[in-house]
């Protein structure tokens, strides 16, 4: 059997018709497979390779690292330098009262770790989540996704739920004293790019204040400069209680946090003791690879580049078929009629050498979230695929 049919036949699926690209080289912007063919990739494994694949900085450290020691002992049992330095310069990026991090495995773990923080630090159980929101799969996230089709089959799930509606005002009466928590994108990513609108951003923030309720803010998919700046919430001046980060913190390698202040969690060191508890969470080589990447996204000003990169994205961008381009940075949104159009212009774009995909509530959506790394000339390629794309299907 080759590894095609391999691939199909022992790794568990997640859809009956995957791309089954069979990649054997990435690096910068492009996906090399095995008969030699690139790809452009404008999705960089959804918002995870915002450096770009394979960074050299990456790939040194997760060296370096990996031959000093791999996995010694459950999370936060020793002084484990690569999480201990990488744990300080988030802080050093963050809002003062964001300064205690909780290394997870993934966004979806954070989400968990989140929710149970909340509810320790209020005593209180019902959460707050919004319509077309996404904070992972696991059990517990998936209780506050936002798409009853994707929850119906795994009923029962977690209790005292509400999911309201994303920028409706009645959103802030239902903030109370028996909320332990609001969990919300700071821009909704799987809805299509919609972002909150400031004042209701606003008032949610004042709400969750006034009743003791906590602001969980997921920054999974618009933290390290996707949007233009460096945490999606700086766009709104606002500061939540906690931020749930994933993808590209690991540079590649599979890491996630959920970030609070330290007093809130401390709430885990007892009663009862070990709160919350992981074996592999803040690997070691993981934390070195996050930290490498996020000091080359700093360093190369990477994040001062994206608002450019997007105008560009936005001039080039015209045509008939496209019914609105909807951006925050480079996570952007190219609407078409119908998922049928999407899903045509996906695949063509594919066999032209040029990765994208569609979003999980926005099927007629065409997703734009490329390594931030991305040059001009690589954009107007890209552009230049779709068009060419487009101008075929109008013919």
């Amino acid at each position: 059997m080759n590894q095609r049919e391999l691939f199909l036949k022992h790794v568990a699926q997640t859809s009956p018709a995957p791309m089954a690209l069979e990649i054997v080289k990435a690096k910068g912007v492009f996906l090399k497979d095995k008969a030699g063919k690139k790809y452009l990739d404008l999705i960089s494994g959804i918002s995870v390779c915002n450096v770009g694949h394979c960074h050299p900085k990456v790939i040194k450290a997760i060296r370096r690292q990996s031959a000093d020691y791999l996995h010694l002992l459950v999370y936060g049992e020793l002084v484990e330098s690569p999480q201990v330095q990488y744990a300080k310069l988030l802080a050093d990026n963050l809002p003062t009262s964001l300064n205690s991090i909780y290394f997870t495995n993934s966004g979806a773990e954070a989400t968990e770790g989140a929710m149970k923080l909340a509810k320790r630090v209020t005593g209180r159980t019902n959460i707050i989540s919004f319509k077309n929101s996404y904070h992972g799969s696991t059990q517990g996230a998936l209780s506050v996704m936002g798409d009853e089709y994707w929850r119906n089959a795994y009923r029962p799930l977690l209790p005292g739920i509400q999911h309201l509606v994303y920028n409706d005002v009645s959103v802030i009466d239902q903030i109370n004293e028996q909320t332990a928590c609001v969990i919300m994108e700071s821009i909704q990513a799987e809805a299509g790019i919609n972002a909150p609108l400031n004042a209701w951003l606003t008032a949610i923030r004042k709400r969750c204040s006034e009743t003791g309720a906590l602001l969980i803010m997921d920054e999974i998919q618009t933290g390290f400069g996707r949007t233009g700046r460096l945490w999606g919430f700086q766009h709104f001046d606002i500061v939540p209680d906690i931020i749930l980060l994933g993808k590209a913190l690991g540079g590649g390698m599979p890491l996630g946090a959920f970030v609070a202040e330290k007093s809130l969690m401390d709430t885990f060191t007892l009663n009862p003791v070990l709160g919350h508890i992981t074996t592999f969470g803040g690997h070691p080589v993981c934390c070195a690879a996050g930290m490498a990447a996020m000091k080359v996204l700093l360093n190369d000003e990477l994040v001062e580049e994206v608002y450019d990169k997007e105008i560009l994205f936005r001039e080039l961008l015209h045509h008939p078929r496209i019914i609105e381009v909807r951006s925050r940075g480079l996570l952007m949104a190219l609407v078409f009629d119908s998922f049928e159009t999407n899903k045509w212009v996906i695949d063509k774009c594919l066999e032209k050498g040029l990765l994208t995909d569609w979003f999980l509530f926005a099927p007629d959506c065409l997703r734009i979230a490329p390594p931030l790394t991305i040059s001009k000339k690589q954009i107007a390629k890209a552009c230049s695929i779709i068009l060419s794309v487009l101008d075929e299907m109008e013919n």
